[in-house]
């Protein structure tokens, strides 16, 4: 996927045919592989991103419009996650904490998306604050989908880490312990 695949030779095609797919390999190192959007990250990211395009669009056709900036924001840190997970960025660049930042996206978020969608469907009575409020809670449940989930990979990996902390201080502890049991 990365760098992308060389451009074809153009000496290779006939003199009367030009493939009108000649120019894409450049444009197709952008797009997310076909592996990541069938993982489970990569379909919550892309369901993540669907809602909350829809939902801005229903706010700014509706009475609500107090209410887009939101998930305008959430669609473009949505959309860039997904771009950063799709290009493998969390493994080139090592100083960002890509899972917390991940996990607190995502629960102000789902708090955000959830306290809006209360907002749009009770006070306002358009169709397109209703529509909007209903895909907002449809995005609260996918934002807590995908943040429940960040929580157990966090947590597994913590357990990992302590139980491998806590056999190297018991060893130490051994080690270091003056016992006279002459």
């Amino acid at each position: 996927m990365w760098p992308p695949d060389p451009e074809p030779d153009p000496d290779r095609e006939p003199a009367g045919r030009s493939q009108p797919h000649a120019a894409l390999p450049g444009l197709r190192a952008l797009l997310p592989a076909r592996a990541f959007l069938c993982s489970l990250k990569g379909r919550l990211l892309l369901a993540e991103t669907g809602l909350s395009f829809i939902t801005f669009v229903c706010y700014v056709a509706s009475s609500a419009s107090a209410f887009l900036t939101a998930p305008l924001l959430e669609f473009l840190l949505a959309l860039c996650f997904l771009f950063a997970d799709a290009m493998q960025l969390n493994d080139k660049w090592q100083g960002l904490c890509w899972p917390m930042m991940d996990f607190l996206r995502c629960v102000t978020a789902a708090l955000i998306y959830f306290a809006i969608s209360i907002t749009a469907v009770a006070k306002y009575s358009d169709g397109a604050s209703k529509a909007a409020g209903v895909f907002g809670f449809f995005a609260t449940i996918v934002f807590a989908i995908d943040f429940y989930l960040i929580f157990n990979d966090v947590a597994k990996f913590l357990k990992q880490g302590d139980s491998a902390d806590e056999t190297a201080a018991d060893k130490a502890e051994e080690e270091n312990s003056d016992s006279d049991s002459d």
